[in-house]
């Protein structure tokens, strides 16, 4: 009994010893930024330091004899009693092995197409391109109901306007992220540097304020020439010379992760495979996409490139 609880102790001990060490070698070869955003390091920092105390009291709690004062004397009256039976160990300790080994062993993976296909994607910051096919979906059905029936109460237009009084599903924009404070000075002045600019650099570090910058104040900016890297993803029943150049903005971690990109259009664009990493360089036109007007790139050149070392965006913080 005493090895076998001695034992139990040092199994727990080597599990949480597990996790700090898959901690660490994701934050020493970098892949961590697969998982989390660069503001909740100092959080990971602080779980690495914690995992290691604990994994140190835990293996040297299986040197303890069972039934000395510093065994039992918890004040708990045996609320830490350890599985007695085969089925309760081997089950018990593998729900934590589980994670650990799974963690080493499953190589590390970028969120791609498919990903967006189940999320949509936020084009030009302001419509996701899932619930516009959700709605203009429910839409046909609602004028093939009013053509069967001839009389029906509520006309397509008026449905339309309804829907767009909902809010466009479980995925935010941008703007819902930052307060209003000053929110028009700091758009405006971005859109003042492009307007200086003979070709708009959309990059990693602005990719999102830059998408808001056009969603905002398209009008001003149709015609001006603009250049972004995404990887290509397509909507089901996009036409083939269509894609959005994407790219996976992440808060907190992949959990709240949302996909965000720009309708670029082009005899070139046929030649692109999803999940291809490309550059495009285009002129800033209006596109009629499932009934909705939205900015979109008339491509002036694509080329393919390597992914990012970095493959996420991250939003800006200045209105917190």
């Amino acid at each position: 009994m005493e090895e076998e609880r001695g034992f139990q102790h040092f199994l727990r001990g080597i599990i949480l010893f597990g996790f700090t060490m898959l901690f660490l070698s994701l934050i020493f070869t970098g892949n961590i930024q697969y998982y989390i955003a660069p503001r909740m390091m100092p959080f990971i920092y602080f779980a690495v330091a914690v995992l290691l105390v604990l994994s140190v009291v835990q293996i040297l709690r299986s040197t303890v004899k069972a039934g000395t004062a510093a065994e039992e004397e918890c004040g708990c009256e045996g609320g830490h009693q350890l599985p007695d039976r085969r089925w309760k160990k081997v089950l018990f300790y593998s729900i934590f092995l589980f994670p650990v080994l799974s963690g080493f062993l499953l190589p590390d993976k970028v969120l791609d197409s498919s990903v967006a296909a189940m999320r949509g994607v936020q084009l030009n910051d302001g419509v996701n391109t899932r619930t516009l096919l959700e709605k203009q979906s429910e839409l046909d059905g609602l004028e093939l109901a009013e053509q069967a029936e001839g009389n029906a109460s509520k006309t397509a237009d008026d449905y339309l306007a309804e829907l767009e009084k909902r809010e466009l599903g479980e995925h935010y924009t941008y703007e819902d992220l930052v307060g209003a404070t000053d929110i028009e000075d700091f758009y405006g002045q971005l859109l003042q540097e492009a307007l200086e600019q003979e070709v708009v650099q959309i990059t990693d570090d602005n990719f999102l304020d830059m998408l808001s910058v056009i969603n905002m104040y398209q009008d001003q900016l149709l015609g001006k020439n603009f250049e972004l890297m995404g990887f290509v993803y397509r909507e089901e029943g996009m036409k083939a010379d269509h894609l959005v150049v994407a790219r996976f903005s992440m808060t907190c971690c992949t959990a709240d992760s949302g996909v965000y990109g720009m309708l670029t259009q082009g005899e070139q664009a046929k030649q692109y495979e999803e999940d291809t990493w490309i550059r495009v360089t285009g002129t800033l036109v209006e596109k009629d996409y499932n009934g909705w007007l939205i900015p979109a790139l008339d491509i002036t050149e694509i080329t393919e490139v390597e992914a990012p070392e970095t493959p996420y965006v991250y939003p800006s913080f200045q209105f917190y």
